[in-house]
């Protein structure tokens, strides 16, 4: 595995070049370009604060408007959505370099985490700049958002691996795929706070490793917690994604010799 990674860092430019190379596909082509990459988060954002804050009349958390409440959560979301919903699809998206020979298949999971991660950089500076609009003062605690953010990277990059290996194989995984994500984003604690549910399933929807992500990035710009006074799903959290991230790299190494002859 260490092997694997070293090897990965020295293609560090390539993979660079491609994701930025594939994120300038998202939007060449439009007359309004990278505009409307923005337009779909933010109109989101604006819909769930009128349905929930002004319709539903949601109290705001720990005295703050709820849309700063609403944005940490949702914000990792997005990335993690995005990434996994394109993700899926990479290696046939990309099938002329799969059938290069020369060409090393294993960078185009990170090419396509680093190309959506670009986009999940600019947000989150959107996100700082709103707080601060809000008048919310600068805090150190905002600087362990880095921390949730490796977690975020780590673990989709390892459903990346194992849903596009898979896809190759199994057609139907983009649609599998929609589906688990269209479910995942409400069994999160990302519209709604843990502390609606009662205490004695906590533990059961804890078991989704979003929940820390979401949770981490709130204890981040809401409620300025740290990460090591949740020890024990800290390290549910890493053990989960560690089996992942090795079972997806794994798969995805097993297949790869077969990939070219399939797509």
């Amino acid at each position: 595995m260490i092997e694997q990674l070293k090897k990965l860092y020295e293609k560090r430019q390539l993979i660079w070049a491609l994701a930025l190379s594939d994120f300038r596909k998202k939007f060449v082509g439009s007359y309004l370009g990278i505009f409307w990459m923005f337009m779909q988060p933010i109109v989101s954002i604006v819909i769930y604060y009128f349905v929930f804050q002004i319709g539903f009349k949601s109290n705001p958390v720990k005295d703050m408007p709820y849309i700063l409440w609403l944005m940490p959560g949702i914000i990792p979301w997005f990335f993690f959505n995005d990434t996994l919903q394109s993700g899926v699809s990479t290696l046939i998206s990309y099938k002329h370099l799969v059938k290069k020979m020369v060409f090393r298949i294993d960078i185009l999971p990170i090419m396509k985490v680093v190309s959506s991660l670009i986009f999940h950089l600019i947000f989150i500076y959107i996100l700082i700049v709103v707080f601060l609009l809000f008048g919310e003062q600068p805090s150190l605690w905002w600087l362990q958002s880095l921390y949730y953010l490796i977690c975020n990277v780590v673990l989709v990059l390892g459903l990346v691996y194992l849903t596009s290996a898979i896809n190759v194989f199994v057609k139907d995984m983009g649609q599998m795929v929609s589906i688990f994500l269209q479910f995942g984003f409400w069994i999160a604690p990302i519209m709604w706070d843990m502390s609606m549910m009662p205490v004695q399933i906590h533990w059961i929807l804890r078991l989704n490793p979003f929940t820390y992500i979401v949770d981490g990035f709130r204890d981040c710009f809401v409620y300025h917690a740290g990460f090591w006074t949740k020890p024990v799903w800290s390290i549910y959290f890493w053990v989960f994604t560690c089996i992942v991230f090795a079972g997806g790299i794994k798969l995805f190494k097993k297949m790869e010799p077969h990939f070219a002859d399939i797509i």
